[in-house]
């Protein structure tokens, strides 16, 4: 497809193909790969298109083709992928821990890409109650940031960091393995759980061409690309 085409079903489609906690953390999401919210090279300097069509275009999609498979094999019917990692415990259990990984690439992979807008098409910072929210909890945005940044640099080996709403409201940094993430009820500890409003990749297949091993120096780059607009309206809903 050329960037015509591209961004032409991207306008016509992004609408209802992106579906995040944004919008709510029980949004179905079906088993298909969704259209990425902008062009690859949008985010670039700081997330560059090759890593950005490989990430979207290989990674994710393998997620899928590997989930849909390992549903075929246990005899499960595809369903909401979201529903799924939510309740791994109506997977049965040889199949478990595909589904795990690879149900969890797909959401979590789903929603990461309309966590990110281009640099300088939104809000720089988290704004209104989100703003205040976590101004309350971690005493400034730059103190959240670091608490962020934090457990996305310190989580060994593959990743995510994410800033969660908990049952009671209250905000939260928390880190989860591989393709874990807080909706996973008795898969992550219970202090883990959560609606997910802001998750970051800190695998190696998210940022290694541009930064190699400096993990660290991708995270500093990713705050240009955050979407605070999309994370306000998760946490206002």
């Amino acid at each position: 497809m050329n960037r015509r085409s591209f961004v032409a079903v991207t306008g016509a489609a992004v609408a209802g193909s992106v579906l995040s906690p944004s919008r709510s953390e029980a949004a179905a999401l079906g088993l298909e790969l969704p259209v990425l919210p902008y062009a690859p090279e949008a985010l670039e300097p700081h997330i560059d298109a090759m890593t950005m069509g490989i990430h979207h275009g290989k990674h994710h999609q393998a997620y899928i083709t590997n989930l849909k498979a390992a549903l075929a094999g246990a005899s499960v019917a595809e369903t909401d992928a979201v529903a799924l990692v939510s309740d791994l415990s109506a997977v049965p259990e040889a199949a478990r821990m595909l589904v795990r990984n690879n149900a969890g690439g797909h959401v979590n992979h789903s929603w990461f890409w309309n966590w990110m807008a281009p640099a300088g098409s939104g809000p720089a910072g988290p704004e209104g109650k989100l703003g205040e929210a976590i101004q309350s909890t971690f005493g400034s945005i730059d103190d959240f940031k670091k608490v962020f940044g934090e457990a996305g640099t310190k989580r060994f080996g593959s990743g995510w960091a994410w800033l969660i709403q908990k049952a009671d409201g209250k905000l939260a940094v928390v880190s989860t393995p591989n393709q874990d993430n807080p909706l996973m009820k008795g898969v992550v500890p219970d202090s883990d759980l959560g609606k997910p409003l802001l998750g970051l990749d800190v695998w190696e297949h998210a940022y290694y061409l541009k930064y190699q091993n400096k993990r660290p120096d991708y995270i500093a780059a990713w705050w240009n690309v955050v979407n605070w607009k999309a994370v306000g309206e998760g946490y206002a809903g």
